[in-house]
């Protein structure tokens, strides 16, 4: 009786020996799965807001001779005094392809950071990340992921003078402004299976066609 008992309880343990295992390998797989999905994450800049140089709205100017007299004296004064603080709001668009196509398993990425370096004119200038997590739905649709920047303009570019600097803050932010002189590197940092996933290296985002990291 005793043997059968102690025979009992050794199958008894091995099977729960062997469903640890394989929980711990379907575990595995899907940790392993969720990665490469996770890689499959495209970025892109999309657009940028019109924003606001030295508080002077650039939302209604396209060109230099749109600004005002006042406006362009106020512009004049802070370039003087060596500050043209330029705000303004970048949108980058995010795709998640893991829609469940072809047999794939459908995904929501929860991206928790995304560590990011601006540069213009391939310049360096500031470095920020998204306030909040977001998450990116497994639609093949583009999530907007607004970056609100605040950047001097005269800091990081004081060797130009002052229409060249009006004029890069138009292109950029202006009525007509546009992503073209700006990129950004990051290190998207992404949710998996309860824990989070830091990139191994940066990604470099631009407006021309969505990056994949």
């Amino acid at each position: 009786m005793n043997a059968q008992f102690k025979n009992l309880r050794l199958k008894f343990a091995a099977m729960i020996v062997g469903l640890i295992f394989l929980a711990g390998c379907a575990a595995l797989q899907q940790i392993q799965d969720t990665l490469l999905n996770v890689k499959r994450l495209q970025f892109k800049l999309d657009s940028v807001a019109p924003g606001s140089l030295a508080g002077i709205n650039l939302a209604t100017i396209d060109s230099p001779a749109k600004i005002s007299i006042q406006d362009g004296l106020k512009l004049v004064a802070a370039f003087q005094q060596k500050s043209l603080p330029l705000y303004m709001t970048l949108q980058v668009a995010a795709k998640n392809p893991n829609d469940g196509a072809g047999g794939s398993t459908k995904r929501t990425a929860l991206l928790k950071a995304l560590a990011w370096t601006l540069k213009i004119d391939g310049k360096e200038t500031i470095t920020g990340d998204i306030p909040s997590p977001i998450e990116i739905p497994g639609t093949g649709q583009a999530t907007i992921i607004p970056l609100q920047l605040s950047l001097d303009l005269y800091k990081f570019f004081s060797d130009q003078g002052y229409e060249s600097l009006l004029n890069l803050a138009l292109a950029i932010a202006g009525k007509e402004g546009s992503t073209s002189r700006l990129t950004l590197t990051a290190v998207p940092t992404v949710s998996v299976a309860g824990f989070d996933v830091k990139y191994p290296g940066q990604i470099e985002i631009v407006d021309k066609e969505f990056t994949n990291p």
